[in-house]
């Protein structure tokens, strides 16, 4: 690992996936935009697999959506690694989720502890 790199992930959420997380959920909401936590679930799907993956503990998860997501519109959500601290097996991600146009819908910051910072892998 090293900063710079990054790791993406690539949904369309559909109406009726909407229907069952709010059905699942208990929670009333809207079919027409993408609920945050399902946004905040491709940060932690990208963080435990892809970067800095299996073994990721997560220590804190900052978030600001911007705008409403709308529902089947292709989201990427991207962690990039802004900072290592190997000394404390830390690792500080931007994350940020974005539509093919470039629009964003969620920005923020992710800290994570990873046993294997900063060593070859």
């Amino acid at each position: 690992m090293q900063v710079g790199d990054k790791a993406t992930a690539r949904r369309i959420f559909t109406p009726e996936m909407i229907a069952d997380f709010l059905d699942l959920a208990a929670i009333p909401g809207s079919a027409h935009t993408v609920p945050e936590p399902l946004i905040g679930g491709l940060f932690s799907y990208l963080l435990g697999v892809d970067l800095p993956g299996f073994g990721t503990n997560y220590l804190k998860q900052e978030m600001e959506f911007v705008r409403p997501a709308p529902v089947g519109v292709a989201l990427t959500a991207t962690v990039e690694i802004t900072r290592l601290r190997p000394e404390k097996d830390l690792c500080d991600l931007a994350t940020t989720c974005t539509d093919d146009a470039g629009t964003v819908y969620c920005r923020g910051r992710a800290l994570v502890l990873v046993r294997d910072v900063g060593k070859a892998g």
